[in-house]
């Protein structure tokens, strides 16, 4: 479709040489699909390396986490990434088959998983956000939209299939959103193991506090508001808008719902990772 080569010109970084990328054995890409946990993962390997010391990782006004945790298919960025110090810390939304084949010998992933209904409904909202993105003509044209992956990022079942078939073949770290959201200091936790950091419980309890969902949406570096106004209509809304789980019940008709489970059910049949799909299934 057309939106879906656009995210390949938009995205990726060419000409071809960008991407065959040398990788350090302390990378770590942090890898979603849109609205999945991008920039709550950027806020806790932040503060991971900051051990918990929200202060230290730089002065108020002057850093914005997508600046120090960057996406590495922004165009022109190669460079800055061969001659970052370590360790480089990165995000992404690009399927496994762009990402560099050394990530199989070095390197780590820590790759965040989120149930579709409500990236859908994330998703929508931020399209009006996001100057870069076609505003919707609708939710239920949107909603067909993404169910054929005719959106910028493609198909989530696509994207998380394919990432999840190759967690065996590098270090990978494979989490959920709703994880996270049952669990942050267990999430945080595995995080820190994952990563081979040694925090005090008093570090990775300060970690989690700034990391919470309601800390962060009141800090500018965290919440994108020092992202510059050609980027993000912060008039329109915010980036960070709810961080729950189920909100997709406020938007899908009983008709929607039987089709996105009818498509989730042949995309995701031989899946082997239950998805949480609503707050109250939570233990």
């Amino acid at each position: 479709t057309r939106v879906a080569r656009d995210f390949y010109d938009l995205l990726l970084i060419l000409p071809k040489d960008q991407l065959p990328l040398p990788i350090r054995e302390s990378d770590v890409f942090v890898v979603t699909y849109p609205k999945s946990g991008t920039i709550w993962m950027q806020q806790i390997l932040l503060l991971l390396e900051a051990k918990g010391d929200v202060t230290a990782i730089g002065p108020p006004g002057k850093y914005s986490n997508a600046g120090l945790i960057p996406w590495i298919e922004v165009s022109g960025k190669r460079q800055a990434f061969i001659e970052a110090p370590s360790p480089r810390l990165r995000v992404t939304h690009l399927h496994h088959q762009l990402m560099p084949a050394a990530l199989s010998e070095r390197g780590k992933v820590i790759y965040v998983a989120r149930n579709p209904k409500d990236v859908l409904v994330s998703y929508f909202h931020f399209h009006k956000v996001a100057n870069m993105l076609e505003t919707p003509k609708d939710f239920d044209d949107f909603f067909e939209k993404f169910l054929r992956g005719d959106v910028f990022g493609c198909s989530w079942f696509d994207h998380v299939k394919t990432w999840h078939s190759h967690k065996d073949d590098m270090d990978m770290l494979f989490i959920t959103y709703e994880e996270m959201i049952q669990d942050l200091p267990s999430a945080v936790g595995r995080i820190c193991v994952f990563l081979g950091k040694e925090l005090t419980d008093e570090q990775l309890a300060n970690v989690v506090k700034h990391s919470t969902f309601d800390n962060m949406k009141a800090m500018p570096p965290a919440n994108y508001e020092n992202v510059s106004g050609e980027l993000l209509n912060h008039h329109q809304g915010r980036f960070m808008r709810k961080g729950t789980v189920g909100d997709w019940k406020n938007h899908f008709t009983v008709a929607q719902n039987e089709r996105f489970d009818e498509v989730f059910d042949k995309e995701m049949k031989d899946f082997p990772l239950t998805l949480i799909w609503d707050i109250r299934d939570m233990a």
